[in-house]
């Protein structure tokens, strides 16, 4: 009693972290509707996440696990399913013509093979043990897959010595998200939650690696141009009239 209790608190937990994690685009794409462009953002994550969250939705309801047993895994990621269309049907109306069909030719796949997987687990897998085994193996793969694009935005950073594209937030709580379902899996011995999380906790931590080490750089650059700036205006203020350029000398008596 007291494991599943640890285990259903974890869960909390861990949903508290996902909807947090869910929820951090949410600055970014209100950039992205106050800009009216999508700049440098890339919808991988998004599409990958959505892939995530469909799967594990459909994982954790009753006709794949035992009962209700994963209930947790499901309310998260049913609110995450809202989430990640919200922001891709954002992303597409700003992104220009090119970034909108790569964003559409990569989420039909994606709505193709999680409908192949919701036919297959129902009717032609008759048991909960398998079709935990299949649709947990299709998930294990779309979370491999979503924990690593943001290396996407990782080598982004690195290239650009900027962490403008990759928002500190959503690090940190990917890495606490990933903590936190990795021993909700690891509790209940089920691998097909932790396993995943393996990979996304070690992706977590680099991306708060990266953000530490390129936001300095962020702030010297950012402390450079405003200094710059400030030697700029005092040696502007420190002329007199008459050595301004373009100032006529006649003109530079009348200012004194």
């Amino acid at each position: 009693m007291v494991p599943n209790t640890i285990r259903v608190s974890v869960g909390i937990l861990g949903n508290a972290a996902s909807m947090l994690l869910y929820a951090a685009p949410i600055l970014t794409f209100r950039r992205v509707i106050r800009k009216g462009t999508v700049e440098e953002f890339s919808c991988v994550p998004y599409i990958l996440a959505l892939f995530n969250c469909l799967l594990y939705t459909w994982y954790g309801l009753p006709v794949v696990s035992s009962g209700w047993e994963n209930i947790t895994v499901s309310t998260i990621n049913g609110l995450g399913i809202l989430l990640e269309i919200t922001f891709i049907s954002i992303y597409v109306w700003f992104a220009p013509r090119e970034k909108k069909r790569f964003a559409l030719q990569l989420v039909l796949p994606v709505l193709t093979l999680f409908g192949l997987t919701v036919f297959f687990s129902s009717f032609m897998v008759h048991t909960h043990r398998m079709r935990k085994v299949f649709v947990g193996s299709v998930g294990l793969v779309a979370s491999i897959s979503m924990y690593s694009s943001p290396m996407v935005a990782a080598k982004q950073v690195i290239v650009t010595k900027s962490v403008e594209f990759m928002p500190f937030y959503l690090s940190l709580f990917s890495f606490l998200s990933s903590a936190l379902w990795m021993i909700y899996g690891l509790l209940g011995r089920d691998l097909f939650i932790a396993s995943p999380n393996f990979i996304g906790v070690p992706m977590g931590i680099l991306q708060l690696v990266l953000y530490c080490i390129y936001r300095r750089s962020d702030g010297a650059a950012g402390k450079l141009h405003g200094s710059d700036q400030e030697n700029g205006l005092k040696a502007v203020v420190a002329m007199r009239p008459q050595e301004v350029p373009g100032v006529k000398p006649e003109v530079a008596e009348g200012l004194k």
